[in-house]
Parts: structure tokens; sequence; C-alpha cells
């Protein structure tokens, strides 16, 4: 019996250090630009119920150009841990290269589920409608990230646009004014504000 136990610890101990050096060997060729050679060096100790190395593979993946693999391999990150943020955060990189909006959409909204609040996500949401002249759809995403941080210039900026779609131009020319309090030079809150005043 205690052999067995100190078998199973030293095979345990073996697959955390190979696992280890895995890791980083994947993060030395990444940084070289050698994508192929650090998916290599992960797939050398694949185990299919690793988030870990699925969410990585993910990422490689998707680096290489590979967007049905990298797609897979987040899928299955986010089917080992279904809360997991990152995972869908990943997936919608390969997606949104592959033109999936709807994917991407189903899983922003899966993250705002978790986190209703999710700064990024509300913003990309926001730029996804607006991109599609939603405009009362990009308002929601806008003014949710606007009303948690009132002096951020992106939320400012968009919520400005936004408003002046929806012929807002009282609310546009306020925003777009508190936006150049955070970027005085900025181009776009100036050309927003030279359209009102036209």
């Amino acid at each position: 019996m205690a052999i067995f136990i100190v078998a199973a610890i030293n095979t345990k101990a073996q697959d955390s250090s190979s696992l280890s050096t895995a890791f980083s060997n994947s993060y030395t060729f990444e940084s070289k630009g050698e994508h192929s050679k650090a998916i290599e060096s992960l797939k050398k100790v694949y185990d299919e119920s690793s988030y870990e190395i699925n969410l990585r593979l993910g990422w490689l993946n998707y680096q290489l150009g590979l967007f049905s693999e990298s797609v897979a391999y987040y899928n299955k990150a986010i089917s080992l841990m279904p809360l997991s943020i990152e995972a869908r955060l990943g997936f919608v990189l390969p997606a949104s290269s592959q033109g999936n909006w709807e994917q991407v959409i189903t899983r922003y909204n899966e993250i705002l589920k978790l986190d209703p609040n999710h700064y990024t996500v509300n913003y990309r949401m926001g730029m996804i409608y607006y991109g599609r002249k939603d405009y009362q759809s990009a308002f929601r995403y806008f003014e949710r990230i606007a009303n948690f941080y009132p002096f951020d210039y992106d939320a400012l900026l968009m919520l400005g646009w936004t408003n002046f779609q929806l012929g807002k131009l009282r609310e546009a020319k306020v925003l777009f004014q508190k936006a150049l309090l955070n970027r005085p030079d900025d181009t776009s809150a100036k050309e927003g504000l030279s359209l009102i005043k036209s």
C-alpha cells in the first residue's frame, strides 16, 4: 500500500513537472513567433480534461490563424469550466475573425448573464450594435458602462455618438464635451461638436 502511494506521488510530480515544462516552452516559442512549436509542446502533454491546456491551445491556434481549431479548443475549455468568462472572451477572437457575429453575440450574452456589468463585453456589444446602426440597442450598453465609469473616454465618446445618431443632440453635446475633458485634443469628440453646431 505504501509503495503504491509513493509511486502515485512520484507520477503526479513527474506529470506536474512535464506540464510546467510544456507550458514554459510554449511561452518561449510564442515569444519568438513560433506558434506551431508552441502548440506542439503542449500537444505532447495534451489532456482533454485540462482546462488550462485547452485554453492555451485555443489562443495559440488563434494566433496561427487556425480559427476552427481555436474555436474547438475554446469550446472544450468552456465545457470544462462552464462559468469561465476568460474562455468565452477567447472564443470570440476566432469567431469574429471568421465573421460569426451571432456566435460572438451568444458568447457575450452568456458573459453578461454571469457578469452583467462587464466593461469590455458591454462596450463591444455596444460597438456591434452601433456598427449595425441599431442605435437603441447600442445605447443600452454604452449607457451602462458610462454609468459605472462616468469619466471613461470610450464610454463617453460612444454614448455621445449614439445620442447623436438618435437625434438627442443636447445629450450628445454634453458627452462630447466631457470626452474632451478626458482627452482635450480628441478629433472624434471635436467632430461631433462641430456637427451639432452646424
